[in-house]
């Protein structure tokens, strides 16, 4: 006996039934969106890599590499917030800050604010650092992208953007309200 359905067929045979369940043919879209995906994981798996090799080369681990460059974009911050910048539990932003500061690369100083607070900035040591990594890191970029079109370049910066955009909004990982309130505790 053969019985077939709009997505399945079913065989009868030996006092057996079976299923089967035919390849359905993906749509463009959802094709584009697996293909995007493992191009994704593929680029986050090669570009933790390349920081792990190429950062830790100047004495901090990526993560610390990644304090000093909220540091040094946002200006001093208190603990739990520079916390909240990177995605870390307050105990484990404190330990970075306790290696960094003792490598002369930040330091603690009085909230003006609130003189029971602390703040957490760079020193000037730090900014050096940053600024090094940061130019290494780009001439690596700038030999990637060398030889695209400028059209190319932007277009591929565009779609970057508007990835990362979107998916901090799915993760919830953009409150507007949250964000100005980081603001006004900043300043």
């Amino acid at each position: 006996m053969l019985t077939v359905g709009i997505t399945t067929i079913t065989v009868a045979a030996n006092n057996k039934i079976v299923t089967i369940m035919p390849k359905r043919k993906k749509d463009q879209l959802t094709q584009d969106a697996e293909d995007l995906y493992e191009a994704l994981n593929q680029l986050v798996r090669v570009y933790q890599f390349r920081d792990r090799e190429r950062i830790c080369c100047y004495d901090v681990s990526v993560t610390q590499c990644y304090a000093v460059e909220t540091l040094v974009k946002r200006g001093a911050l208190r603990l739990q917030l520079l916390a909240e910048e990177m995605f870390l539990d307050k105990s484990t932003a404190s330990r970075v800050i306790d290696a960094l500061e003792r490598k002369g690369y930040v330091s603690r100083v009085e909230d003006d604010e609130d003189r029971r607070a602390v703040k957490i900035q760079v020193t000037d040591a730090g900014r050096g650092l940053y600024e090094k990594i940061r130019g290494d890191l780009i001439a690596e970029e700038r030999a990637m992208i060398e030889n695209l079109s400028a059209e190319a370049r932007q277009g591929a910066l565009t779609l970057l953007r508007q990835i990362t955009r979107t998916t901090q909004k799915r993760c919830g990982l953009t409150n507007d309200a949250c964000s100005d309130a980081r603001q006004l505790n900043q300043n």
